[in-house]
């Protein structure tokens, strides 16, 4: 007999019991009312062809991971820039900008990376599709790069003395330059809650588990990394803004992690536990407090108020990285989509929801 490739994940067959004339798959049993033969056919259980996955892994690499990262770090600095354009704080707004359009480009270049050429993203600004994550995201992504560019071109042009070869344009833009900030402060909580949203609306088991929390996560983080980022390039005489938003996001990236996974099915929340994910996560909840503690005791000193910085954003990084790789850890394992299913269907069945598309009666 000439055997596929695919034998050998073939499971071994349990040993049949026979009948006294030889044929299997019969048992002889009294049931008490006449009939003595039933089918011996187990139990039928979930599990996947072979052991394969049963969710395509997302393809997507490190590019896309990075991206996460630095639209947080641009939606918070843009929020800062704003703060200290209000506040009166002239070197935090002009370095929360310059960070803002810093790390949207970088992100942006990263993208495109991913998506390997750039008209691809061109593409996705053909359509607006409220229901496609990835639509409104390329949309947002756009509107804020719009203004986030603008508050930093004026920013830089007052660096270089109003040197930049603008012409006519220098009144327009110095014009603009305040209402550009406010666009992309306005754009700045859609642009770090939107990537949650696009992990979450795929298949992939951590983070479809996630998803109703994971946006809470990603703008707490996003805080992190922007707060940190002003704590190390601004003096700490101009950083008061940027240290409340370090306590709030420190704060609010720990309870929401331990809230998201209180609330997942605990089988996919095994993940943020286990190998690379489970390391970056744990370091990133340390690395979290002890900014936020270095934040609180020494922030007003500049070498302490930088040390602070490095460590929320690594803490931010790390939060970002370790969700991207427990998503994609889960959808190689079948086992977190089958028995996850198994246990909500368990649940709507003991909850009397039987005879739908789901669930029959047993």
């Amino acid at each position: 007999m000439t055997l596929s490739e695919f034998d050998s994940f073939r499971p071994a067959e349990r040993a049949r019991r026979r009948r006294q004339d030889g044929k299997p798959g019969l048992r002889r049993r009294d049931n008490g009312d006449g009939s003595r033969e039933v089918p011996m056919v187990p139990e039928p259980e979930f599990t996947s062809y072979y052991g394969r996955p049963v969710v395509k892994p997302a393809p997507w690499g490190d590019d896309v991971a990075l991206y996460l990262f630095l639209g947080g770090v641009a939606a918070g600095s843009a929020l800062l820039g704003l703060g200290g354009q209000l506040t009166g704080r002239p070197i935090l707004r002009r370095n929360a900008r310059l960070g803002a359009l810093a790390a949207v480009s970088a992100g942006a270049v990263a993208l495109v990376k991913d998506l390997g050429r750039p008209e691809r993203f061109l593409h996705m600004l053909r359509t607006f599709k409220v229901t496609s994550p990835m639509s409104v995201g390329s949309w947002i992504l756009s509107a804020f790069s719009a203004g986030a560019g603008v508050a930093a071109v004026a920013e830089i042009d007052r660096m270089s003395g109003n040197r930049l070869p603008l012409g006519p344009l220098r009144r327009v833009l110095q014009a603009v330059e305040g209402p550009a900030g406010v666009e992309a402060a306005v754009f700045a909580g859609p642009l770090a809650a939107y990537t949650a949203v696009l992990l979450g609306d795929t298949a992939t088991p951590t983070w479809n588990a996630a998803h109703e929390e994971l946006p809470f996560v990603f703008v707490s983080s996003a805080c992190l990394a922007s707060a940190g980022l002003a704590m190390v390039t601004t003096p700490a005489r101009e950083t008061g803004p940027a240290r409340k938003l370090a306590v709030l996001g420190v704060v609010g990236d720990v309870l929401a992690m331990k809230i998201m996974e209180r609330r997942m099915d605990p089988v996919a929340a095994e993940p943020l536990h286990q190998g690379k994910a489970g390391t970056m996560l744990k370091w990133s909840e340390r690395l979290a407090v002890a900014g936020g503690l270095g934040t609180v005791l020494g922030g007003r000193n500049r070498v302490a108020a930088a040390a602070s910085g490095v460590a929320l954003l690594a803490a931010s990084a790390l939060t970002r990285f370790g969700i991207f790789e427990a998503g994609l850890a889960s959808a190689k394992d079948p086992r977190y989509t089958i028995e996850p299913q198994k246990a909500r269907l368990a649940a709507r069945r003991a909850a009397g929801v039987t005879g739908d598309a789901i669930t029959t009666a047993s």
